[in-house]
């Protein structure tokens, strides 16, 4: 019988800070040595989330695919597994399937496979997802509660940057290349012709990438054209 750790964070701050990780890790741990037992391999997750379907969980998948007959796959909490109660089912047929078992070190009813264990795991699932939606339904309404005051919400577009009272401010060093742009754009340049063209003129974007069909579209949104054109087939 083989260990086998599979550990998540949802976000890149606990990516950052290693806290959420490498407090999984020690649960897993005090759980082995409490069994007796050792990790054989273990799998990490980085800024994926708990709903993310398991085709989009790599680290998951593989950690299943190593997955024989008797062994474990061991977690800190099943949330860290998935946080919808779906998704949950359908990795606990793909660890079955490989004659393996979940276990919680939490516990949680992943000691026995009866109809109460399992009822258990699934209203667990059903509080992680629960738990999930309120923290979107609160993300939603301070972003709301945010542009209701003026303030910006999500990125910093091309161009701009955060001023007093986190408002839009011009960037006088990128404006020209928007001015640029919009230039072509009136002149009738493609979408595509304009990334081209910026590109070829070593007018790159904020981080030094290249310009993109995107790329364009997300800056002009913000500029004196505004998204008449950009809807406009003719100008794609």
């Amino acid at each position: 019988m083989r260990v086998i750790a599979y550990y998540r964070v949802s976000t890149d701050m606990q990516v950052d800070s290693g806290a959420g990780l490498s407090a999984q890790e020690d649960i897993c741990k005090a759980w082995c040595a409490k069994n007796n037992t050792t990790l054989s391999e273990s799998f990490i997750e980085k800024a994926i989330s708990g709903a993310a379907p398991l085709d989009k969980r790599p680290a998951l998948f593989k950690a299943i695919s190593s997955l024989g007959k008797g062994d474990i796959l061991l977690v800190a909490r099943l949330d860290r597994l998935s946080r919808d109660i779906y998704g949950g089912i359908m990795i606990d047929e793909a660890v079955a399937h490989q004659k393996a078992k979940v276990i919680s070190a939490a516990g949680e009813g992943t000691d026995s496979d009866d109809p109460a264990s399992k009822m258990i795991r699934d209203i667990i699932r059903v509080v992680a997802g629960f738990e999930r939606s309120i923290t979107q339904f609160r993300i939603k309404a301070a972003l709301a509660a945010k542009k209701a005051r003026g303030e910006r919400v999500g990125a910093i577009p091309f161009g701009y940057a955060l001023g007093p009272n986190r408002k839009l401010i011009h960037k006088d060093d990128e404006q020209p290349t928007v001015a640029r742009m919009v230039s072509y754009r009136e002149k009738g340049y493609s979408l595509r012709q304009l990334a081209e063209k910026l590109n070829e003129e070593g007018l790159l974007n904020r981080n030094g990438s290249r310009w993109t069909h995107d790329s364009i579209t997300n800056a002009l949104k913000y500029t004196p054209i505004g998204t008449k054109h950009l809807t406009n087939r003719s100008w794609s």
